[in-house]
């Protein structure tokens, strides 16, 4: 009998631990669902850059008179030129012809922490750069700056920008027996320098001689045992300054906010097609290849640069604003107040106000602390992330007539979502005015435009249609004649093939981003010859 009750007891507190157990479990799966959907909501607003256009990458090259930290400065330099790309970063340090390098996934805080920077030492000489993939997917041996040791010596590679010729020079590569361990064009242009530099007396001079062979955006720095070049695609169609600090450091970097940074002062802009060479006997230019007039990208002063950068002479921060003085002429509209979306379309905002007459509010709460991340939330997942970015101001939206004003409409999706806002705050009428024209048509030069398909210029006939799907009461873009106009005093040309699907070289019909990671059946012609 006591046996038995034994028997009994113990079953008892096995069926209570197995209970217990079972519910730990369902409480830890509850958890982390909760954890699950709680990231989920958090990556929704970080995703909503996805409806956006994306930057391309951001380059820098110092060369000290002496050893110290470079790589700080680099750092900081970087910092700076955060917003031309967020999805890696990394820094290459020489040290008497001794390269260390780190680079990583993420942002530059992230990637370089204290530890991270002082494992790099010191040097005399540092690239840096930040990268948004325009070309190859997020690959770790796509992370630039590319540090390559070869015959000659050591090499390391920073370029922003993207090649339309990539895959023919790959392909000449790799049928003479090349191995490439990433898919960007970068590693195109590394193997170019190093196989013309084996003909060569220098790098400069191999440089020289590869620049004819590379067809689209280029604007690179690189750095060998004992110089800091830089050059840039005859065209111009991404920017690159040179600087120079207090004390006798050369810089060169895709905008001059990072001059600023490092309390550098801009010397000029490198030309398109100059080949820039810093040593220990000063600063040399090869101009062999300056004959074109720039082509810069009008995106540049539109979105991508930092508004307190200068680039070709003219301020970007003015530049946006006369965006915003020439859409009040053109598309004039009585209104109570003007109000612009974080962040580029702030100053366009303040131009229109000031052009117009109609006062210049504040009508939304950018989230400063949310990351901007690559992770693509569907359509679907994207419904109600707005709201954890931006928050309207409702006491000075009620009631009112407002004029919104952004950069760019890409999907249209998002910005249906912020009229949303603006309508449930009390909004009497909305009506939007565009700092750019229409997207139609792809870029082959280094911005992450959507396909067509998706872009909602493509998917209707008129401006009005656009307006009715988005939900506002009007809808003006700028012309494609006012933005030739942006920068003030300055004598070039811009690339405005997004909107008129006239480029200024010859383009593919089609390139996609990936095209080095396609599948065979997606990529054929390219694999046949190798096969």
């Amino acid at each position: 009998a006591l046996s038995s009750a034994a028997s009994d007891v113990y079953k008892r507190q096995v069926l209570s631990i197995g209970a217990t157990f079972l519910f730990m479990i369902l409480q830890v799966v509850f958890y982390c669902d909760i954890i699950r959907k709680t990231e989920k909501i958090i990556l929704l607003g970080v995703g909503l850059m996805f409806n956006s256009l994306h930057e391309e990458c951001g380059v820098f090259g110092i060369f000290e008179n002496k050893t110290t930290y470079v790589a700080h400065s680099a750092y900081l330099a970087l910092y700076a030129l955060q917003h031309r790309g967020q999805e890696s970063c990394g820094i290459a340090v020489n040290d008497d012809g001794v390269f260390r390098h780190h680079r990583g996934d993420g942002l530059v805080p992230d990637v370089f922490t204290s530890d991270k920077l002082d494992a790099l030492g010191t040097g005399n000489m540092a690239i840096g750069h930040v990268r948004y993939s325009t070309t190859g997917g997020k690959n770790v041996n796509n992370i630039q700056p590319l540090v390559i040791r070869h015959i000659k010596g050591n090499l390391a590679v920073a370029h922003n920008g993207n090649l339309v010729n990539a895959p023919d020079l790959r392909k000449t590569f790799e049928l003479n027996g090349g191995i490439f361990h990433g898919t960007s064009d970068t590693e195109s242009i590394a193997y170019s320098i190093v196989s013309a530099r084996l003909t060569s007396k220098s790098t400069e001079e191999a440089i020289e001689k590869i620049m004819p062979t590379l067809k689209g955006a280029y604007s690179c720095v690189v750095m060998t045992a004992t110089k800091l070049i830089a050059f840039r695609d005859p065209n111009g169609f991404r920017p690159l300054c040179l600087g120079k600090t207090e004390g006798g450091a050369w810089i060169v970097s895709s905008e001059s906010c990072a001059l600023d940074t490092l309390g550098a002062e801009f010397v000029r802009d490198i030309r398109p097609g100059e080949i820039v060479v810093i040593s220990t006997d000063g600063v040399k230019s090869i101009d062999t290849h300056c004959t074109k007039k720039s082509h810069i990208c009008v995106f540049e002063y539109i979105y991508f640069a930092r508004p307190d950068s200068v680039i070709e002479g003219s301020s970007v921060q003015h530049a946006r604003m006369r965006a915003g003085k020439f859409l009040a002429e053109e598309h004039p509209v009585d209104a109570d107040i003007v109000i612009g979306v974080p962040d580029s379309g702030l100053d366009a905002a303040l131009g229109y106000a000031n052009a117009s007459g109609i006062p210049y509010g504040i009508g939304f709460i950018k989230n400063r602390y949310i990351g901007r991340s690559f992770i693509q939330p569907t359509q679907g997942q994207r419904r109600d992330a707005v709201r954890i970015k931006l928050n309207v101001v409702k006491e000075n939206i009620k009631g009112k007539r407002v004029i919104m004003i952004d950069d760019s409409i890409v999907r249209g999706t998002t910005c249906a979502r912020i009229v949303g806002l603006l309508r449930e705050a009390g909004a009497k009428e909305v009506h939007m005015r565009i700092s750019s024209p229409p997207f139609k048509y792809p870029c082959f030069f280094g911005t992450d435009v959507d396909s067509q398909e998706n872009l909602i210029a493509c998917k209707f006939d008129t401006v009005e249609e656009i307006a009715e799907e988005i939900g506002v009461d009007s809808l003006g873009y700028l012309s494609v004649e006012a933005t030739h106009k942006l920068a003030e005093n300055t004598d070039f040309d811009y690339c405005d093939g997004c909107f008129t699907g006239k480029y200024p070289i010859e383009v593919p019909k089609e390139q996609p981003k990936d095209k080095f990671e396609e599948k065979l059946n997606k990529f054929s012609a390219y694999y046949q010859v190798l096969d």
